[in-house]
């Protein structure tokens, strides 16, 4: 989207779009062609900063920054350095709901590398990720009602924030900034002294009226909640800031836009159409159709209710069955095989096992196993786990297990937003998307 107003010139100019994901980082580098944008070159590398939490032990969720940013220098200097040279905007999104802390004026120091300047985390906590468990709903229930439409969940920005608030209020007073992890990057790369946080974010970390698009403060200064550590908001699609030095060796002053939610950017990346759906499994899966323009969601959410109303693009709203099981319920999976066989004394790399349980499935026809997959909860019903029934002596093969597994991943979303709702909200097709869909032939 930035790169509308990418300046002509003798060489093109070049965009830069990367995403924070939670298991790794992706850089590509969009060139103009008579068709539009096309991607020149593009890079991803694992993150591997899956992190014990001290202090939420098993339940929290916790990843190590300097390994995500340790990443995301790999990719941008795998990427070729004439190509960067002309890069004149970047665009940033990541994953929502987490929370970053850090020092305002050292969130970071500017070093010299092989290809540029460029910056690593000083005084910053660990990325508190969307997956973590720590607020029970016991927990959940003893804060203040949020003024939004979205119902508050484990995961979330601001119920963290509550969370060190009543458990380990020391940790708070470290910091005096806060964002998701892609909206660090954006403070970093800009010098921003106020962090900035897209409407797509903040409604990710709840209490926010995306009506007035701004913070609920009244109600949470009465709590006693720190709101100094609430990041400005501006509209997604706007432009951050500008490139303090030249990173990896693109120009200093290029502009940053504004971080924006991943999953409105994978669904951005493939709706043309007001009658298209889009499904989208890779760590956690989504099911999302776009709401009519003027749309505006209750005032109120229905704690019940599986469908999310996200804010997207130009004040628009997807209408999303979010679950918390997708590709993490594969992960675990074939985490588990991986434990059980090594148990046994054999040794089987968890790549291998991918392929194999795939081919396994893809060789069987059926499975009359019923596999419930919510193994991670859902937001809507965080109490309800995973289950298998109808097990039959016939239907024990790996083969049979791993189909039966794949489709309880679809057949929950399904129950989530079901076929007859979005054919009745106009939807015509639906298009996948999604790392855990593209290598699950």
């Amino acid at each position: 989207m930035a790169g509308s107003e990418a300046a002509g010139g003798p060489a093109p100019a070049c965009v830069l779009g990367i995403d924070l994901g939670t298991t790794s980082v992706k850089a590509a580098l969009l060139m103009g062609a008579e068709q539009g944008q096309v991607v020149a070159e593009s890079c991803s590398r694992e993150t591997q900063a899956h992190t014990s939490s001290l202090e939420a032990g098993p339940q929290g969720m916790e990843q190590n920054v300097r390994r995500i940013v340790r990443a995301l220098n790999e990719c941008l200097a795998a990427l070729p350095q004439q190509q960067l040279q002309r890069v004149s905007h970047i665009g940033i999104s990541g994953q929502m709901h987490g929370i970053v802390f850090w020092k305002r004026d050292k969130g970071c120091k500017w070093t010299e590398c092989g290809t540029g300047p460029t910056f690593e985390p000083e005084e910053v906590s660990h990325l508190i990720t969307w997956q973590d468990g720590r607020c029970s709903p016991t927990f959940l229930s003893s804060l203040p009602l949020p003024q939004s439409h979205i119902s508050l969940a484990t995961g979330f920005g601001c119920a963290t924030v509550y969370w060190y608030l009543k458990k380990s209020p020391g940790f708070l007073k470290s910091y005096d900034a806060a964002g998701t992890i892609h909206d660090y990057v954006v403070a970093m790369l800009c010098g921003l002294k106020k962090p900035l946080m897209s409407i797509q974010n903040a409604a990710s970390w709840g209490y926010f009226n995306s009506r007035s698009k701004s913070w609920n403060t009244d109600i949470l200064k009465k709590s006693g909640f720190p709101v100094h550590l609430l990041p400005e908001v501006g509209d997604p699609g706007s432009i951050a800031g500008r490139t303090i030095c030249a990173w990896h060796g693109i120009p200093k002053g290029a502009k940053v836009g504004i971080a924006l939610g991943d999953f409105q950017c994978s669904v951005y990346s493939c709706l043309t159409e007001r009658t298209d759906a889009v499904l989208n499994i890779s760590t956690s899966a989504q099911l999302t159709v776009s709401m009519p323009s003027g749309f505006q969601p209750p005032e109120t959410p229905d704690p019940s209710s599986a469908v999310t109303y996200f804010p997207y693009f130009n004040d628009d709203y997807l209408a999303v069955a979010a679950s918390l099981n997708g590709g993490n319920v594969l992960a675990t999976f074939v985490d588990m095989v991986a434990r059980w066989t090594e148990e046994l004394g054999l040794q089987v790399q968890e790549p291998a096992i991918y392929t194999k349980i795939i081919e396994a499935a893809l060789a069987q026809n059926d499975s009359k196993l019923s596999v419930h997959p919510t193994i991670f909860g859902e937001r809507h019903i965080p109490e309800q786990l995973a289950s298998v029934t109808n097990i039959a002596v016939s239907d024990l093969s790996l083969g049979h297990v791993t189909r039966a597994l794949c489709r309880g991943i679809v057949e929950n979303l399904c129950s989530m937003l079901p076929v007859q709702h979005l054919m009745e909200m106009g939807v015509r097709r639906i298009l996948g998307s999604g790392s855990a869909l593209a290598r699950n032939e």
